[in-house]
């Protein structure tokens, strides 16, 4: 009968702190912001998915590309709020909700 090998997990704050740097340094800071993008670009592709929506429907929704919309879906990162609101609520038929955190 194989051991099985010990995996020694780690908590993905202290990997990311290990690997990226620990929150306020300068490399932390855009990794975040990346991510957060990253995020809003799998969240509208979520949505586009419940909905049973190609990207092509969203896009004649809003008046963009299909290729607009598969870059906002991969890398949301240069992206207007009228944009995003567009998509969120004309395309998608939802309810655009920002917070500001300080």
């Amino acid at each position: 009968m194989k051991k099985k090998k010990d995996i020694n997990l780690v908590p993905l704050d202290e990997f990311i702190d290990e690997f990226i740097g620990p929150e306020g340094t300068e490399k932390r800071i855009e990794f975040d912001k990346e991510f957060e993008n990253f995020m809003i670009g799998m969240l509208i592709k979520e949505s586009r998915l419940k909905l049973e929506m190609t990207q092509e429907e969203l896009a004649r929704k809003v008046n963009k590309k299909r290729e607009y919309i598969s870059r906002v879906e991969n890398n949301c990162g240069n992206i207007t709020l009228k944009s995003l609101r567009d998509i969120v609520e004309a395309g998608l038929g939802g309810k655009l909700k920002i917070e500001i955190v300080l």
